[in-house]
């Protein structure tokens, strides 16, 4: 008796869903992860810590969960936007009610003895619900960008005051990218950031703030149809805006202010707040261009550099892989979020497009901000490197994110003859 095609066929049929997802993306992330582990060993080394292997057990499990994510339908979680902002929103308040707090910030809650960050999960549960929102309506309309906004709001809110600065810029970073590839106005999104700019600029550099002034009224004219009341409104915006920046800045104390811009001259406070940067600066100079190997460098074996592990992982590659080192890794980074921008351009439906911008804007976010903040080009801020710093809430949010993403490309559009 002839076999059935099914019989036949089961293996092609069974593997077919995995030939399709990008396994590139995929084994980049596994070896940053990898990699991420014998570097955490390094920073521990002297200590006795095994970090290092919690982060490949947890890097384990959360390649099992992106994996189940890949064969899952990602169109499915259009039906659970709603539940899942709500469970994020949930989520966040309890950490403000039975939180633990370390620090200086109330921003995990401790479930069988394991510290859980919300707001590391927060940043897939938006992209989820923004990523919803915008395939339903496009943010081309002021109304539209308006609704994401104060959507967005809620949560930013309660991650801000638990107080986390670096994932709340993250949020925003990551509203900004889904709200362009929404088909927003670019102009409405630099007219959104720029009272911020102005802010500074009006406290920096005075000149400066007057142009930047004019230059967003410039911008105003050209982004609303009625071009002189547009404009008129983006001057104004900008104007208070410094005024504002100006008056907040006299009322925060001097250590406040120490804390925004002590990156600028870390050897202002080498002891206190600068004692971080300072030493990751040299730390990453003494690797020089080819590194002074794995386990041999002096600030990382030292323990000089606080918190190493988590979000001044980077200062130890600098050290001990050098110039080269970060340079193959920044390429490694560069090629995930080529793969993120190629699943977006060629998902199947607005939806999985989102979704990959979304989780594409979150990992160049946080990249750019932490390695800029190890070599003295932004504040200390707290974002972790993905994949590479010690986290478990962390490493899970973007072993999750992935998933997703690989869903979307494995959903391939239907051919039309």
């Amino acid at each position: 008796m002839q076999k059935s095609y099914f019989a036949r066929n089961r293996w092609k049929l069974w593997l077919a869903p995995w030939l399709e997802m990008d396994w590139l993306l995929l084994l980049l992330i596994v070896g940053l992860t990898a990699f991420g582990g014998i570097v955490i060993r390094s920073t521990e080394l002297q200590l006795g810590y095994t970090d290092w292997w919690q982060h490949w057990l947890v890097g384990a499990i959360g390649t099992a969960i992106a994996l189940f994510f890949t064969r899952c339908r990602y169109e499915n979680l259009m039906n659970w936007k709603w539940v899942i902002y709500g469970a994020t929103n949930i989520s966040l308040i309890a950490v403000m009610v039975i939180g633990t707090s370390a620090l200086g910030a109330q921003r995990w809650i401790t479930i069988g003895g394991f510290n859980i960050q919300p707001s590391e999960f927060a940043k897939l549960g938006m992209i989820i619900t923004l990523a919803a929102l915008l395939e339903q309506r496009t943010a081309d309309t002021i109304p539209a960008v308006v609704k994401t906004l104060a959507i967005t709001g809620i949560p930013w809110a309660l991650v801000f005051l638990q107080p986390d600065l670096g994932t709340s810029l993250v949020f925003g970073a990551i509203t900004l990218a889904m709200l362009y590839w929404g088909n927003a106005n670019p102009g409405w999104l630099i007219l959104m950031v720029s009272p911020l700019a102005s802010a500074i600029f009006c406290g920096v550099y005075f000149p400066g703030w007057l142009a930047w002034v004019n230059l967003m009224g410039f911008v105003g004219w050209r982004s609303f149809p009625k071009r002189w009341l547009g404009a008129l409104g983006a001057m104004i915006l900008n104007l208070a805006s410094g005024e504002l920046g100006t008056i907040l800045w006299g009322i925060l104390k001097d250590y406040q202010k120490d804390r925004i811009i002590l990156f600028l001259n870390p050897e202002k406070d080498p002891l206190g707040g600068g004692y971080h940067l300072i030493q990751s600066r040299i730390a990453i100079g003494a690797g020089e261009l080819w590194g002074q190997g794995l386990y041999q460098g002096a600030q990382t074996q030292g323990n000089f550099i606080p918190e190493q592990h988590t979000d001044f992982i980077f200062s130890a590659i600098g050290e001990e892989f050098g110039f080269i080192g970060g340079l193959v890794l920044l390429f490694v980074f560069w090629l995930i979020c080529l793969r993120l921008v190629m699943i977006a351009q060629n998902a199947k439906d607005n939806f999985g497009s989102l979704l990959a911008i979304g989780v594409l804007a979150m990992i160049v976010f946080q990249t750019v901000v932490n390695i800029g903040m190890t070599i003295g080009l932004a504040p200390v801020t707290g974002i972790p490197l993905p994949w590479l710093s010690y986290g478990r809430s962390a490493l899970l949010t973007n072993f999750m994110a992935i998933g997703i993403v690989e869903s979307v490309a494995r959903s391939k559009p239907e051919r039309k003859f």
